[in-house]
């Protein structure tokens, strides 16, 4: 046990301001590492003089108290630097190094017998919020050097958490730049109206979509989905969407660009587990024809406008290869889809199809089946919302079929899901077509 010092110090650190903070009293729990029970006895009798509402927790030794912090969550630890365990800075080390492991770090303030010149100020270097010495503080001291202690604790916590927010933002807003793109299609006759819908968790999968026009007016667009959701799967959809507009924008041959992209894809992905959905669609310069090539994703849809209102059609007979990354046999070939003279082609990852249906059209509770499931969109469910919806005009089409998806299923759908329409409209007098770009994660979609 440090004997207690009687000399005043003149390297004092950190003034202590003379009055309490304005806000009410609160319980703070304390942990004081103190070995002698006389001192034990002086510090409860201070912070009762200080007024000071503590929960107190007691340790002899370091080790003791590195098993409390493991414990229970405390605000302010008091530590001695005489111990049986530790003498001097090692003690305050060993404490600080486990304190700044903690999830939410409690303060740190040295109440030893040391008054030498530079100690309190050497404490401070290695991590105490304050130093006291003993014989030199009152009740209404200690209870300022708690309080303050603790505040600062907290007010650095804050700071701390705000910085891994803003960055975590920063990298959000990365990953949708590179998820959600410009498309680089020069017809002003195309509409492209394109959305991404966050799951439940509010972060980024691996849905990606793109398109773009190359010189002779071929139009090629892309949607794809990487199994899985979080940050790895985002930055891997990220680099797939970019590996596939640099095939495009190189020239590749369309029928060439699924082998090249599962090359991307082997070398890139955290396991062998994880694979690649993908659809892509090369419309000709002519609008007249477009190829389809499936990569263990779902068809894409055909809207066509008639005198009965907009249809909706699965296109089933478009042959469908395996998904990237599958260690299995096996091409994509093309198939070729004639088109009207206007029509809109829709693309979309299995997201919106898995949503589950709670309410019916007019909002009524859907009754489950006999073993307690409820039905999902399906396709078919799909086509019936984006058909009614565009029977509404074209405008935010995106915004309202992910919203009535989502009123369907009730909340937040549980997978991410990504849409795109691209249209041609054959009446050459119509003006520019629709671009539109859509990502639901705001506060306002939080709400609902």
């Amino acid at each position: 046990m440090d004997p207690a010092g009687a000399t005043p110090r003149d390297d004092a650190v950190d003034d202590i301001p003379r009055s309490l903070p304005p806000e009410p009293p609160e319980t703070l729990t304390l942990l004081l590492v103190e070995d002698d029970d006389a001192d034990a006895i002086l510090v409860t009798d201070l912070l009762a003089r200080g007024g000071v509402r503590a929960e107190m927790h007691r340790a002899r030794r370091v080790t003791e108290a590195l098993r409390v912090l493991d414990t229970i969550r405390v605000d302010c630890l008091l530590l001695d630097l005489g111990l049986p365990d530790a003498v001097g800075l090692s003690a305050l080390e060993r404490v600080v190094a486990h304190v700044d492991s903690l999830p939410v770090p409690p303060a740190v303030v040295v109440l030893t017998g040391d008054a030498c010149a530079g100690a309190g100020t050497t404490a401070m270097a290695v991590g105490a919020d304050d130093y006291l010495v003993k014989g030199e503080v009152d009740g209404d001291r200690l209870a300022r050097a708690l309080r303050y202690a603790t505040l600062r604790r907290r007010s650095a916590a804050q700071q701390l958490a705000l910085y891994r927010s803003e960055v975590r933002a920063a990298e959000t807003m990365r990953l949708e730049r590179a998820l959600l793109p410009e498309a680089v299609v020069r017809d002003d006759r195309i509409s492209l109206m394109v959305g991404y819908l966050p799951g439940g968790n509010g972060l980024l999968g691996g849905d990606f979509f793109d398109a773009v026009e190359r010189p002779d007016g071929t139009l090629m667009i892309v949607v794809g989905d990487v199994a899985g959701h979080g940050p790895d799967e985002a930055a891997l959809g990220a680099s797939m969407r970019t590996a596939w507009r640099t095939l495009v924008l190189s020239g590749t041959d369309p029928g060439d660009i699924l082998p090249l992209m599962e090359r991307v894809l082997l070398p890139e992905r955290h396991g062998p587990e994880v694979f690649v959905t993908l659809c892509q669609v090369v419309v000709a310069a002519g609008r007249d024809v477009m190829d389809v090539y499936l990569a263990g994703h779902m068809p894409p849809l055909l809207a066509t406008r008639g005198d009965d209102g907009t249809e909706c059609a699965e296109l089933t007979a478009v042959g469908r290869g395996r998904a990237l990354g599958i260690p299995a046999s096996g091409s994509w070939e093309a198939s070729r889809v004639v088109l009207p003279g206007s029509w809109t082609v829709v693309l979309f990852t299995d997201g919106l199809v898995e949503a589950k249906i709670t309410v019916d059209d007019d909002g009524t509770p859907t009754a489950p089946d006999e073993r307690g499931h409820l039905p999902r969109l399906g396709v078919d469910g799909l086509r019936a919302v984006l058909a009614a919806e565009l029977d509404g005009g074209s405008h935010d089409v995106v915004p309202r079929v992910l919203r009535r998806v989502r009123t369907l299923h009730g909340g937040p759908l549980a997978d991410d899901a990504a849409l795109l329409l691209a249209g041609w409209d054959a009446d050459a007098d119509a003006g520019p077509a629709e671009r539109t770009s859509t990502l639901a994660d705001s506060t306002e979609w939080g709400r609902e």
